[in-house]
């Protein structure tokens, strides 16, 4: 039959494919055993099929009825492939041994993730096929597939992206003993038979060439009383490993052009609170929170450069530059707020300020590290720890509601820093074609996004209408007015000490204002002087809130 195969140059339909138990016993073996020339196997040549596949899975029989696998309910889903290819001592025959990944086999009510799968058997590149059976007994066994996935940056990173955003080892455990998949390896024989086929140069996006596997996988039973499942299609076509370095390169500069532009971001801030009690007015906690959230983000970088060998520059790059951000800026941001909310004592030494600012770096380091173990204790509920992590602009729209501050944060800087903050969450969950190998959740995503532009368009608001604007004004406390009505029989001119020039109180106007102190300024002059600090340029006794 292949002699015919061979002449002919047809490509064997899928269809026609059947696992090892039902092909003739022969196979050609006898024909490849005795040939020495590899010139005489065939007109292909050999191909290295080592690689990783993605694709799909689906059920020949749409109504798959299994007695023995009662939870495989559904009938299609994704399959991932990786395969490693090694020549034998046999001319024409490649062993070939690897791991692939079922996603969407099981309903959700399981909760077991995607089903893994070990095969191992032989290539025989003449003929383009490839014949595997499952071998979950040397789970235990660190072989060559492993030291293949350890130097694959696809499947690296994407093991990195479970371990992060998906499940813990102890789960990772429990849910594999307690999975159907499990019960099928005891009890089912798995074979694949798969045709191998070059990708056209057309849809080769990359100087190295591409494969697509077409096949079936049959499960008979252990004690041959039928098949476990109805057979299953598999479609997988190999991933260009360049095309997948380019994407994982092209993230680092995002998130460094994205650092960046934090960076100008908070200088921005800096100049806009450069004063004590401009920076009095910013929360303390809101950037707290966002140190943290970038140093997380540095060592989570920095961790997935150390694991990816190939790509340690481009993630230690962006590694770094988070670093800076949260090292150098945000912590000296940090410090400048805390000094202007800390009480000025003139007796005090240094002594006593060391211990406060001890205080200040293990109160903020504490909390790093703590955050660490709560994020691993509670991996399942990952999605809604992301959404606290969001909300790092609540302190500030408190703060504002309390203190009545007037404008503490620039417009460019709560856009600014919004819209960035969103840039990596967005891409992980959102984007389809992601390289951390994450299933994108669309309605999580809107609903972190509606959560984000909620918290800066309050944040806005409070800039343009005043921080209590949302509040009835029946219930706010008495606020002293500026404006209020002062002794008509003073009706000459004053001297503005800020400005020393006159101003007119013959006749009521918005540009007097009267402190409680009953000294008179310019309402522009007053405003900007409040800025500065809240005490009566004259008498220099506190100022209450405008």
């Amino acid at each position: 039959m292949f002699g015919s195969w061979l002449t002919c140059g047809v490509v064997l339909p899928v269809n026609g494919l059947r696992p090892l138990r039902q092909r003739p016993k022969s196979w050609g073996d006898e024909w490849l055993l005795g040939s020495k020339d590899e010139h005489e196997l065939g007109p292909f040549s050999s191909w290295n099929i080592t690689g990783t596949y993605k694709g799909d899975w689906r059920f020949l029989d749409s109504a798959n009825s299994s007695s023995k696998i009662p939870d495989f309910k559904k009938s299609k889903g994704n399959s991932i492939l990786e395969l490693i290819s090694t020549p034998t001592k046999i001319t024409g025959v490649h062993y070939v041994q690897g791991v692939i990944i079922f996603h969407g086999v099981f309903d959700d009510e399981h909760d077991v993730g995607s089903a893994k799968i070990r095969v191992e058997g032989v290539y025989i590149w003449p003929f383009r096929q490839l014949r595997m059976v499952g071998n979950s007994g040397k789970e235990s066994e660190f072989g060559q597939e492993d030291d293949y996935m350890l130097s694959n940056p696809y499947h690296l990173l994407g093991v990195f992206s479970s371990q992060v955003f998906q499940e813990s080892p102890r789960e990772k455990i429990w849910k594999r003993k307690h999975s159907p998949i499990y019960e099928m390896e005891k009890h089912c024989n798995i074979e694949i038979a798969a045709q191998i086929s070059r990708v056209s140069s057309m849809q080769n996006d990359g100087d190295h060439d591409r494969y697509h596997l077409e096949g079936l996988m049959e499960t008979p039973s252990v004690n041959d009383d039928g098949d476990c499942f109805s057979p299953m299609l598999l479609n997988a076509t190999s991933i260009n490993v360049e095309v997948y370095y380019n994407k994982a390169v092209n993230y680092t500069l995002m998130v460094t052009f994205i650092s960046f532009l934090q960076v100008l971001l908070l200088i921005r801030q800096m100049e806009h609170s450069n004063t004590h009690s401009g920076a009095a007015k910013v929360s303390i906690l809101m950037i707290g929170h966002q140190a943290i959230m970038d140093a997380y983000i540095c060592l989570l970088h920095l961790t997935a450069g150390i694991l990816v060998e190939s790509l340690f520059n481009a993630f230690a790059t962006a590694a770094f530059f988070k670093f800076v951000v949260f090292s150098i800026f945000e912590m000296r941001y940090l410090l400048a707020i805390w000094k202007a909310n800390r009480p000025m004592n003139n007796g005090e030494n240094w002594e006593a300020m060391r211990r406060e600012l001890s205080a200040l770096y293990s109160r903020f380091y504490g909390i790093l590290l703590g955050g660490i173990l709560v994020m691993y204790e509670f991996h399942k509920y990952f999605h809604f720890i992301l959404l606290l992590l969001h909300s790092f602009w609540i302190p500030q729209i408190i703060i504002n509601v309390v203190r009545d501050s007037r404008k503490p944060l620039h417009p460019h800087y709560i856009l600014g820093i919004t819209i960035t903050r969103l840039a990596i969450p967005l891409y992980a969950f959102g984007c389809p074609h992601n390289f951390m190998r994450i299933e994108p959740d669309k309605n999580w995503c809107v609903c972190l996004s509606t959560f984000m532009g909620f918290q800066a368009s309050i944040l806005l608001l409070q800039h343009y209408f005043g921080s209590r604007w949302f509040i009835p004004h029946q219930i706010l406390p008495e606020k002293y007015s500026y404006y209020r009505r002062f002794d008509p029989a003073a009706n000459h001119a004053i001297d503005c000490v800020i400005c020393m020039t006159a101003i007119e109180t013959s006749h009521r106007s918005n540009d007097c204002m009267v402190t409680p102190c009953d000294h008179f300024f310019h309402s522009s002059c007053l405003q900007r002087w409040m800025d500065i600090k809240m005490e009566c340029p004259t008498c220099r006794r506190p100022l209450p809130p405008s």
